[in-house]
């Protein structure tokens, strides 16, 4: 029952009809769009796994999403775990593999760290189409709504699946009159691409070929907007992506089900698996457990104001991932030192987490903190991270998926359910801005609430934008906001709770087609760089053909 199985099981357990599973070798397949028709086959309970702020000591909140599947799973409950697909940047940079870790990994996990089922490959190729149009356009002089593409004013760059900081900022078109027209352009990773996030909120091939055309690539010479649409690329980018819009069936190493679906980031993207996968997990789930990427401040928040809000669903509750490591590292404690029992850098610490226990509150959800514990932890220091808890009503249950899967997660799994079944009614969705807000108040809403930010400063070219977005017919969407998440502000070394400081907005960015604005706040960067060592230089082929050095401790 715990260990591996054909995926023809896994999709029978799950009730997916087998005409709908359309494999993809012997471990993965795709699944059909008609599995989503005719009546619900579970109770479609939704979890959200979200977290503190991220540090190098670890929280480990994909291992206890998947951990929280699996002590479901050997209660006899029907769960389906929806997850991101990793990134081949943060694989070969500083996080190495996205598929868990210990024994609450997903399975097969080489090939969803590597190439999986192609599907950021195929948006990427959709992606650098796009660009590849719009340069040919500018090439040829072409009319576009009576004018030429102006080459000073086109938004759209091109993207890349790797971490690559010398892209930031290059030239294109040199080489004289056959090679193009010379401009700056920008390569942003794939994970940022408006595509992505397209791809992560479609709900079909039509609404994923609507979409693609309102991207919005720059203006003409007579200033008016120029979409995808006027190019006449969204069909071919939408065949492109024709079998990336299916949702990826694999399963955990307990042979529970997993929808693996999309990769956006939570820093600078909206950080949420698809909302297909989704879709799937609470139509054949009676408990779908799905994470958001990075803390709560930021993938948490997007997936609420976002994606929740455009799906029409809430979860039932929030399971708030921490390590007594981690919330020390927040207290000031050293690194070093983070595993030595500290009572008074963990009290420091312990602001970090009640900062996010009041944002949950903001959105209406109750929540079950996870504490992901090791061998060193002591139980006076859980005692106080109950404690804290305590005051805001949130249960704090231990979990040890990474050394013992589902086992290890059993509690966890028991204090998740025991909330939602004693709820009389499911929360009522609460954002924390309505659409009808002005950009700048919506931004200052996420920053204050999110963050604990005294207030924003916009930069000049920030508020034009801004303008002009509102003045295009565009300040009724909800905020993007792409900032470091090492913090809860926008800048990286302001650790546990800070408090009198504003957030600073350089850039806004309209994404159409995505149907949201970015803010781009602080120094963050839509193209990450390598870090001194990357993860990179871990990974080699055996001499028997097996990869190894993909996940942190491999």
């Amino acid at each position: 029952m715990y260990s591996r199985q054909p995926l023809s099981h896994v999709a029978q357990e799950l009730g997916l009809p087998p005409e709908t599973l359309i494999p993809y070798g012997r471990d993965k397949a795709k699944i059909d769009l008609a599995a989503l028709t005719g009546p619900p086959q579970g109770a479609g309970r939704l979890i959200l796994v979200s977290a503190i702020n991220p540090t190098p000591a670890g929280e480990g909140k994909t291992t206890t999403a998947i951990g929280l599947a699996m002590g479901m799973r050997r209660q006899g409950h029907k769960v389906a775990l929806c997850l991101r697909e990793p990134s081949l940047g943060p694989v070969f940079g500083v996080k190495g593999g996205g598929t868990g870790g210990g024994k609450a990994t997903l399975e097969p996990a080489d090939d969803i760290n590597l190439h999986f089922t192609g599907d950021i490959h195929a948006i990427t190729s959709a992606h650098n189409l796009l660009s590849a149009l719009i340069d040919n356009a500018l090439h040829f002089g072409t009319p576009i709504l009576g004018a030429p593409l102006d080459p000073r004013r086109i938004r759209w760059g091109r993207a890349l699946d790797m971490n690559d900081r010398a892209l930031r900022h290059v030239l294109v078109g040199l080489g004289g009159t056959t090679g193009g027209v010379p401009r700056e352009e920008r390569f942003d990773i794939t994970a940022a691409s408006e595509v992505m996030a397209i791809l992560a909120l479609a709900e079909n091939l039509d609404d994923l070929q609507a979409r693609l055309g309102r991207i919005v690539v720059g203006e003409n010479l007579a200033r008016s907007l120029v979409t995808a649409a006027d190019l006449g690329a969204a069909p071919a980018m939408t065949a492109l992506l024709r079998d990336a819009l299916l949702p990826n069936l694999v399963q955990t190493a307990e042979g529970g089900p997993a929808i693996v679906h999309c990769g956006p980031f939570g820093n600078i993207a909206h950080g949420c698996n698809s909302v297909l996968a989704t879709r799937l997990g609470m139509h054949y789930g009676d408990w779908a457990v799905t994470e958001a990427g990075f803390g709560l401040d930021l993938g948490g928040e997007k997936f609420l104001d976002i994606k929740a809000r455009q799906m029409g669903v809430w979860p039932r509750c929030m399971v708030l991932v921490a390590t007594l490591r981690a919330l020390k590292l927040q207290g000031g404690v050293p690194l070093v030192q983070v595993a030595n029992p500290d009572p008074e850098g963990l009290l420091a610490g312990l602001a970090h987490l009640e900062k996010h226990l009041q944002t949950a509150q903001a959105f209406g959800l109750p929540v079950v903190v996870a504490l992901n514990v090791f061998p060193s932890d002591v139980e006076a220091e859980i005692d106080q991270v109950r404690e804290a808890a305590s005051r805001y009503g949130a249960p704090v249950a231990r979990c040890d998926g990474y050394s013992q899967g589902g086992a290890g997660a059993l509690e966890l799994a028991d204090a998740v359910t025991r909330l939602v079944l004693a709820q009389e009614e499911a929360p009522e969705p609460h954002c924390l801005y309505p659409l009808e807000m002005s950009p700048e108040a919506k931004i200052t809403a996420i920053a204050s609430q999110a963050y604990g930010a005294d207030g924003v400063d916009f930069m000049p070219a920030a508020l034009t934008q801004i303008k002009n977005c509102v003045d295009q017919g565009f300040g009724h969407l909800p905020i993007c906001m792409a900032k470091t998440q090492l913090s809860l502000s926008d800048r990286p070394g302001l650790i546990g709770r800070p408090v009198g400081f504003r957030v600073t907005v350089r850039e806004v960015r309209l994404a159409a087609g995505a149907g949201f604005l970015v803010a781009l706040c602080g120094e963050m960067m839509t193209m990450p760089g390598l870090p001194r060592v990357p993860a990179a230089h871990r990974v080699r082929l055996d001499a028997d053909g097996a990869i190894r050095g993909l996940m942190q401790n491999d």
